[in-house]
């Protein structure tokens, strides 16, 4: 966040002053215009398609938001999925798949299941990102020489040194050099602006004052580079026909795939950027089942126009409560915003490079690839999260986004199965006559062999405590053991206390299997030892 004081707190209605919700719709505005085309050169598809997304995400999510703060349109993190379905099934499919994806959420948001898709390890989502981070790098490189990507992410990423080397040794008044000269141009001059822009004018976004160079250097020397094809009608860009000719589509397998993966990194995208977005102002909550909905409803208008998908999106938001946005308003507002500059001013798009835009989305792709992610992930989570995120990132690379995300949630699942089943077991001689044993973890069957040959290597006639301060949980065949156990040690002249009450507390084992009393002291115990003796060791 910028520095200043915290937002203050967002209110709708009549109270709120609207002149805020105007310079923040705006700004808003100035940074959705680049990034909308941006995202649909990313994804495969003509750039006014994601204009015409940014409008529906602006005017129909906006107005019916769940989180009123959130800023909805096209979103790099759904570029690779777009382009998959694009190179897979052709552009005609595009919009059948979209409205698809709009149902479902849609009747997820009724069924109350908004908050599940926030469920998701931190591993796999920021592998997620960090994969499409990277794919959007690989293939936008291409795009910002004028020239093509390739059919897959490993291909495109393997190619960049070689269509680097060939457009520095290009000629003279070659396409390749001169595009890459507008592409470098607009990310330095972002990088420039966001670093060294005057404080009164830092509400003027980093992608805008890059295209705008590129925009300059490209007219002023009248270079020979692609620029964004405009249609001679806004109108002419809608698909409403197209789509409903191919709702049949929707009976084939891969079509249905391609629908519920949209669906699913669509919505848990949208549900962690509204988290996000609460997180950065002190007004209402959000309603995750309403703006399950509303990104829905925004989804059936998209496909129904054949447009890109709408998604929240954290950058946008984030300038929006930044400028002092107060309520959904501002959102709305910046959705007409780019409608009127569409229908009013298209010829304008038709002088920006594109690779202009292709630079900006490489330089987003760098920020969601975020090396430094894995520092942080490590030192919050341990390696075994680290290990989750890496072959989520590597899988999406080198396959698709959705077995890279499966492969995610699958390894996932796997380390939370193996988590809720170890069992540490510490067997500690604090003294001749005294053995303390320390439980941490779940004490469940599959543990049972580990804490059999612990406590059956203990010497007879010796005073054991078996401490469960730090056991999460005990099923029966493990109860049934220490209570074997504690008869059986007293029988052969020893002595076992097991803290009973310490599970009857904590209510994390029933009842019934239970001692009802403490095991009775068969001999004196000896004399606590110190505290630094107790301390459990590491095992």
């Amino acid at each position: 966040m910028r520095e200043g004081a915290p937002p203050s707190p967002a209110t709708e209605g009549p109270a709120a002053p609207p002149s805020r919700d105007l310079l923040a719709s705006v700004v808003v505005f100035l940074v959705a215009l680049p990034l909308c085309m941006g995202v649909a050169i990313a994804s495969g598809v003509p750039p006014i398609l994601g204009l015409i997304t940014g409008i529906v995400g602006g005017i129909v999510v906006g107005a019916l938001a769940g989180c009123p703060l959130q800023v909805s349109g096209p979103a790099a993190g759904l570029a690779v999925i777009v382009w998959e379905i694009v190179h897979t099934h052709g552009l005609e499919t595009l919009g059948v798949v979209v409205l698809g994806a709009g149902v479902v959420q849609v009747l997820a948001g009724a069924l109350k299941l908004g908050r599940w898709f926030r469920a998701v390890s931190p591993a796999v989502i920021q592998g997620m990102l960090a994969g499409i981070g990277v794919l959007i790098l690989g293939s936008q490189v291409h795009v910002m020489l004028d020239a093509a990507p390739r059919s897959n992410g490993l291909e495109n990423l393997l190619a960049i040194p070689g269509a680097v080397l060939s457009t520095v040794s290009s000629g003279e008044g070659a396409g390749h050099p001169q595009a890459a000269l507008v592409g470098v141009a607009t990310i330095a001059a972002l990088v420039t602006w966001n670093l060294f822009a005057p404080k009164k004018l830092r509400m003027i976004p980093g992608a805008l004052v890059g295209v705008l160079v590129a925009v300059a250097i490209a007219s002023l020397f009248a270079l020979d580079v692609a620029r964004v094809e405009v249609p001679a009608g806004f109108l002419a860009s809608l698909e409403v026909r197209s789509t409903a000719s191919n709702l049949g589509l929707l009976g084939s397998a891969p079509v249905l795939v391609s629908v519920f993966t949209l669906a699913l990194v669509a919505s848990a995208e949208t549900m962690l950027c509204a988290t996000a977005t609460d997180r950065l102002h002190h007004g209402p909550r959000t309603d995750y089942d309403r703006e399950l909905i509303a990104q829905g409803a925004g989804n059936l208008v998209c496909g129904a126009l054949g447009a890109l998908p709408v998604c929240g999106v954290i950058v946008r938001s984030t300038e929006n409560i930044e400028s002092g946005a107060t309520g959904r308003r501002s959102a709305v507002l910046h959705g007409l915003w780019l409608l009127v500059f569409v229908a009013a001013l298209p010829f304008v798009l038709a002088l920006i490079p594109v690779a202009a835009l292709a630079a900006i989305l490489v330089a987003i792709g760098c920020k969601l690839a975020n090396p430094a992610a894995v520092r942080k992930l490590y030192r919050a989570q341990g390696a075994g999260e680290v290990a989750v995120y890496l072959a989520t990132v590597g899988t999406i690379v080198a396959t698709n986004l959705l077995t890279g995300i499966l492969v995610g949630f699958g390894l996932a699942a796997l380390k939370l199965l193996w988590g809720a089943t170890r069992l540490r077991v510490d067997v500690e001689e604090t003294s001749p006559e005294r053995v303390d044993v320390h439980l941490y973890g779940a004490a469940t069957f599959v543990g049972l062999p580990q804490l059999a040959q612990a406590l059956e290597g203990i010497p007879l006639k010796t005073h054991v405590e078996i401490h469960l301060d730090h056991l999460a949980y005990a099923d029966a065949a493990c109860l049934d053991f220490l209570v074997g156990y504690e008869r059986r040690h007293s029988e052969l002249g020893g002595n076992v206390h097991v803290c009973w009450e310490t599970l009857r507390q904590r209510r994390n084992v029933a009842s019934a299997r239970l001692p009802r009393a403490e095991a009775p002291a068969a001999a004196p115990a000896p004399e606590a030892a110190e505290p630094s003796e107790m301390l459990p060791v590491a095992g």
